[in-house]
């Protein structure tokens, strides 16, 4: 081509996304919830044009292709409408061009073209993906395979330069009183005890509170690439008093934390297991992995740690969000025939940062009595003043993260080292459960000093062992069960951060600072300088960084070492 291609992907349902991959590397990627500001917004009719056009400019060029994917619930049935809308809403530069891929295979092109790795056993397990009907790869299923079936988990084995290889799937008719599946049986887990899309987070941090011998489940049921849910666990899933505590419902904390406990080591091993069987059958030597399942942290570095794998990648947006992107390249190798340079080393594939709002907000922030708008010479040095003194900072900066990890650029920053810090974000920030983990920014080139890492791990999606020495100095971020989920900073892809964390190094002796995602109850993180300066007033967050002002509240007050919430941590 003489001109710079362009492809486009579109994820259509839960997770609701969009990607555009121009030329050798370029990418962007945005999620619906960003800008709704309800959290995992499924995909609509209309997104493309009202939402997604707007705020990404590349979408206002020609495209070449569009690459769509669904997933197993009814919006494929509008696929006529949906590709009018493409047809409507976006330029190509020759006849339109619309493809749409399954959904599974959407999650592998997410993952394994944007790793590191020349070849890679490809590992994807969510809740359920596309049906039968609609796959449009071959893995050796034939006419005689009822077409509602749906896919669970698929296995590959990727090449550059080479179509992967589907080699294994494994089905579900998709009736529930028979689940099927390590995402069906942490999907009901987390239904059981929690209301919600995506409360999947509370049942892995509330796992370590519990006896995970306490009521003696036995394991899931594993047979090479299958894994089914025993009778004894569909009888719990039917228990929804005994576990209502969260529920406002009779039920006791204890009894919730124990099943969490058991469910967490009950996923753990069968995914272990799984992976083994993959290992096995692949003899291959590092491993991709995304679906939903790929966001739990303490199973991935358990893969990591204890399978013969010797490295994971697991994309930041492993989840369905990441599908757009995984379409766009889709589009850009397999549609037009381009090598893909893009590598997934940092997220931050948001649009391009807004300018005029920046200063509009500082503008309308200056204005108001309550707050002071600054333009330090050494803003890192004076945001580190602030984290020293017990001051809760936000940082706002570049283009946004495109997963559900914050990463720096819409991020929540305290001190590590604060007694009261991880209660006074959860109660007074986040407005969510006590029990829920904060994770730790630590310099790439201290971590192997304060935990049990060999190697960077820079998008917060391991759990890692602190070593004893740091536990009871760093207890914002050290669970209860001794782990933290990092994330290690370079100057290269995180500079702000890098440079951060060296002035609170030089002023205090500690590389490690808190880091959680900028958005207050019930939120996503936020997309747009107005999202993040209203949590700043809306929450008990003391300060933000807007590069390159400071924002703070007059009149805080730094936490102060012995605050505890209002009716005391249970």
């Amino acid at each position: 081509m003489d001109r710079e291609p362009t492809a486009v992907g579109i994820n259509r349902t839960q997770d609701g996304s969009v990607a555009v991959a121009t030329g050798p590397s370029t990418v962007y990627s945005l999620q619906k919830e960003r800008l709704t500001r309800r959290k995992h917004h499924w995909g609509r009719l209309g997104d493309l044009q009202t939402l997604y056009r707007p705020r990404l400019a590349a979408l206002r060029e020609p495209v070449d292709v569009v690459v769509e994917c669904f997933s197993s619930d009814d919006e494929v049935k509008h696929i006529d409408a949906y590709h009018q809308e493409v047809r409507d809403t976006l330029r190509f530069r020759d006849e339109p061009w619309i493809v749409t891929i399954s959904h599974h295979l959407s999650h592998l092109y997410s993952a394994f073209p944007p790793s590191p790795f020349s070849s890679a056993a490809g590992m994807i397990i969510d809740g359920q993906g596309s049906p039968v009907r609609d796959f449009t790869e071959f893995c050796g299923f034939g006419e005689e395979t009822p077409p509602d079936m749906l896919e669970v988990s698929s296995f590959y084995r990727c090449e550059r330069g080479r179509p992967p290889e589907c080699f294994a799937k494994q089905l579900w008719d998709g009736d529930w009183d028979r689940p099927a599946g390590l995402g069906c049986f942490y999907y009901l887990l987390t239904r059981l005890m929690f209301t919600g899309e995506g409360s999947e987070g509370k049942v892995m941090g509330l796992a370590p509170f519990g006896d995970p011998e306490a009521s003696g489940l036995p394991g899931l049921a594993v047979d090479g690439h299958r894994v089914l849910i025993p009778q004894e666990w569909l009888d719990v899933f039917a228990q929804r008093e005994r576990f209502s505590h969260f529920l406002g419902g009779p039920g006791s904390f204890a009894d919730c934390a124990n099943l969490a406990a058991e469910g967490q080591r009950a996923f753990e091993r069968a995914l272990l297991q799984v992976t083994a069987w993959l290992h096995e059958q692949t003899r291959m030597d590092d491993l991709v992995f995304a679906g939903g399942t790929a966001l739990n942290c303490s199973a991935n570095g358990r893969i990591l740690r204890e399978t013969a794998f010797r490295d994971v990648f697991i994309p930041p947006s492993a989840h369905d969000g990441g599908t757009a992107l995984g379409c766009a390249l889709y589009g850009m190798t397999e549609c037009l025939g381009e090598p893909s340079g893009f590598r997934w080393t940092d997220d931050f594939l948001g649009p391009e940062p807004d300018a005029l709002a920046l200063r509009d907000v500082t503008q309308a922030a200056a204005a108001e009595p309550g707050l002071v708008v600054e333009r330090p010479a050494d803003l890192a040095g004076r945001v580190a003043e602030l984290l020293h003194d017990g001051f809760v900072v936000g940082v706002h900066q570049g283009r946004s993260e495109s997963g559900p990890r914050a990463l720096g650029n819409r991020s929540i920053i305290g001190d590590a080292r604060h007694p009261a810090m991880r209660d006074f974000i959860n109660f007074r920030v986040k407005g969510r459960e006590w029990f829920r983990p904060l994770a730790p920014l630590v310099l790439a080139e201290a971590a192997p000093t304060i935990f049990e890492v060999d190697r960077p791990a820079p998008f917060m999606q391991l759990a890692i062992d602190v070593r004893p020495e740091h536990r009871d100095t760093l207890p914002a971020i050290t669970h209860v069960d001794g782990t933290a989920r990092i994330q290690t900073v370079e100057p290269d892809h995180t500079p702000f951060l890098h440079a951060l964390l060296d002035a609170f190094a030089r002023r205090t002796g500690c590389p490690v600072l808190v880091n959680t995602s900028l958005n207050g109850k019930g939120d996503p993180l936020t997309e747009s300088p107005e999202d993040s300066l209203a949590c700043l007033t809306g929450t008990a967050m003391h300060a933000l960084v807007m590069h390159p002002y400071l924002i703070r509240k007059r009149d805080a007050s730094p936490v102060p070492p012995a605050w505890t919430p209002p009716n005391g941590t249970p």
